[in-house]
């Protein structure tokens, strides 16, 4: 190929050599690959995080590129292990919601789930129980980047996959309810409310522990130390604190509710 482009999304962190391993199961396969860190610091055991930043983030990557996610609290059990191909980029995840915040309201989409003779024929070794990424995903992502299986190979079609424990943003009356999706490392606060759906609003005000917030173009507009809103670089609401971190002043992290109605 001209090209093999595989991005790993983990709640590993840095702290050991599993990311690495995971890059040298790869590259044992596929010595040609380009392998891109898309984020390791994903909150651990919360798949929801990893789809939010997948389904924002692929289509800056070429088209072919092999999408690894793996937040797997439940590794080693009878969950199954899903690959789908969208937009001309395949994803592999474990099926707990990851791949439904990729796919969106696409539901058409087929996903593949992985069964045991594919698995076999990737000549992985003995499989431990509790790494995954180093003993299923790694081969198959290079298997599957190098040219050599196609991800409908990988088993069954199935539309029928986990959504995410995240619930989607819901019109209740007047209110818009959201939910904070992901914390960056300045600790900005993105929620689940898109640039569209705020659009649907007149003049919104933004609601966050109790505080109201009207839009702003960019953090420089606010004075530091001061709490704002905004619609990100990926078109989604964010609550921010010029120069500060908001997450830590407002003790919030994922999962908490955001509201906005109109003025």
């Amino acid at each position: 190929m001209s090209q093999a482009i595989i991005t790993l999304t983990t709640d590993f962190g840095h702290k050991g050599p599993f990311v690495g391993i995971m890059k040298g199961v790869i590259l044992s396969r596929l010595p040609a690959a380009t392998i891109v860190d898309l984020t390791h610091e994903v909150q651990a055991h919360w798949p929801a995080e990893a789809g939010f930043w997948l389904a924002h983030s692929y289509r800056n990557f070429p088209t072919g590129t092999v999408h690894v996610a793996v937040v797997d609290p439940s590794v080693g059990t009878e969950r199954d292990i899903l690959g789908c191909e969208l937009d001309g980029h395949i994803f592999l995840a474990p099926d707990n919601g990851i791949l439904s915040d990729v796919i969106g309201s696409r539901t058409n989409t087929p996903c593949y789930r992985l069964n045991e003779a594919m698995l076999k024929s990737l000549n992985p070794g003995k499989i431990s129980a509790t790494f995954h990424g180093r003993d299923v995903f790694a081969p198959l992502a290079a298997e599957i980047a190098s040219g050599r299986i196609g991800v409908s190979a990988m088993g069954s079609a199935t539309h029928d996959i986990v959504p995410s424990l995240v619930e989607r943003p819901e019109q209740l009356g007047s209110r818009l309810q959201g939910t904070i999706v992901a914390v960056d490392s300045f600790g900005n606060l993105i929620s689940n409310v898109s640039h569209n759906e705020l659009n649907k609003l007149n003049r919104p005000v933004i609601n966050c522990s109790g505080r109201n917030l009207l839009l702003q173009d960019t953090y420089g507009r606010s004075q530091p130390g001061e709490l704002l809103a905004l619609i990100n670089s990926f078109g989604m609401l964010e609550i921010a604190r010029a120069e500060g971190d908001a997450a830590q002043f407002l003790s919030l992290g994922l999962g908490a509710p955001i509201s906005i109605t109109e003025r």
